[in-house]
């Protein structure tokens, strides 16, 4: 990578992965401007104080780490207060998709809308040329130029899924200096910079969640409403307190037997539907889970155009998942995907990333099953 001193933001959690990006924009001869964003505070969860062992980000201890980095590596360290945009976009739209009884994935809403949209209109305001993140992911020229985004080089770390939202715009203002790499790699670096975090711990919480504990989050943010739990001929076998304790693949905490839902005893029952409308929430055994046609929302293309016909891709419907073989239909602003063996608990509110190769495509929100 090569700078002529273009000026870079730089988003920095307090984490390894940004710092080290950091560190390396500032080695390869860009102006590096350290920014760590204010999403939120303990003062603002609702769910109450943050415990010792909470590992998200935007800590008072994660701005003070991002701050000493840009000591080490020469930058200035500004702190914006991005927590009414956080709450609007990620933290709301979080608490509203549980109310509908999807799954939401917040951490696409807050790339999407705060670490590239908010984040690049600050940047310009710092007349800075890009932005940059510790996403392992790659952007690269296309065959014509055009900028191309790819999965990472670490495929243990890959996160290209959570960056589909990107268009062409967004991807020629921004810079991904770890994906080039694997992580081991990354805390090498860290080391021999002379990072006091090169060892430092993950997030690995959803970050205005203390302790991880969604439940008693949504309980303090909404009222849940309490309805039925039904089998798949719609015969009442529970009751619960709300479909915002739920998600489809859904195995513990249901309190429904397997008997009481005609399965052999010791069978797993799962979440299989959740209907807000109506409140119930159907369960199931694990072939219930199985769907092979899945439709797809609010579709977005890297490229900012998608297929006219139907084309083949290999579909990703969970962060941690492997992607499987597909075709793609596009219809309208939506898509279905026609998988070539049957996927299974496909969430409703999670993302579908479409690849080909490497390369992402575009992605949008699972809707359902296809009827």
């Amino acid at each position: 990578m090569s700078g002529e001193r273009a000026r870079v933001a730089v988003a920095m959690s307090g984490g390894v992965d940004s710092s080290v990006a950091a560190w390396l924009l500032a080695r390869d001869g860009y102006d590096v401007v350290g920014v760590t964003m204010r999403l939120w505070d303990a003062d603002d969860a609702a769910s109450g104080d943050v415990s010792p062992t909470h590992r998200g980000c935007c800590s008072i201890e994660d701005i003070e780490d991002a701050r000493r980095v840009c000591r080490v590596i020469g930058a200035p360290h500004y702190v914006v207060d991005a927590r009414r945009e956080f709450r609007q976009h990620v933290i709301d739209y979080f608490v509203a998709e549980y109310r509908r009884g999807r799954t939401p994935h917040p951490c696409i809403a807050c790339n999407d809308r705060i670490k590239f949209d908010f984040l690049l209109r600050r940047a310009a305001m710092m007349d800075a040329d890009y932005v940059a993140t510790g996403h392992y992911a790659r952007i690269e020229p296309g065959p014509g130029g055009e900028p191309t985004l790819r999965r990472g080089a670490d495929p243990g770390k890959d996160q290209s899924y959570v960056l589909y939202g990107l268009g062409p715009d967004q991807l020629r203002r921004t810079l991904l200096p770890v994906g080039a790499y694997p992580k081991a790699a990354i805390r090498a670096m860290a080391r021999d910079a002379g990072l006091h975090l090169a060892d430092k711990a993950d997030s690995q919480e959803v970050c205005f969640i203390p302790g991880g504990d969604y439940r008693r989050f949504l309980r303090a943010e909404s009222q849940p409403a309490a309805g039925e739990i039904v089998d798949a001929e719609g015969r009442v076998v529970g009751e619960h307190e709300g479909v915002e304790r739920f998600t489809v693949g859904q195995r513990r905490g249901i309190g429904v037997a397997a008997r009481d839902v005609g399965l052999p005893d010791g069978e797993k029952v799962f979440v299989t539907r959740i209907d807000a409308a109506t409140r119930r929430v159907t369960v199931g055994g694990a072939d219930a889970l199985l769907v092979r046609d899945v439709r797809v929302g609010d579709v977005r293309y890297v490229s900012g155009r998608g297929p006219e016909s139907p084309v083949r891709v290999e579909a990703q419907i969970r962060y941690n998942g492997g992607a499987a073989p597909a075709e793609l239909v596009p219809a309208g602003a939506g898509a279905v995907l026609r998988f070539d063996a049957p996927q299974r608990a496909v969430t409703p509110g999670q993302a579908a990333v479409f690849y080909e190769g490497d390369r992402v495509l575009g992605g949008g929100a699972i809707d359902g099953p296809a009827d």
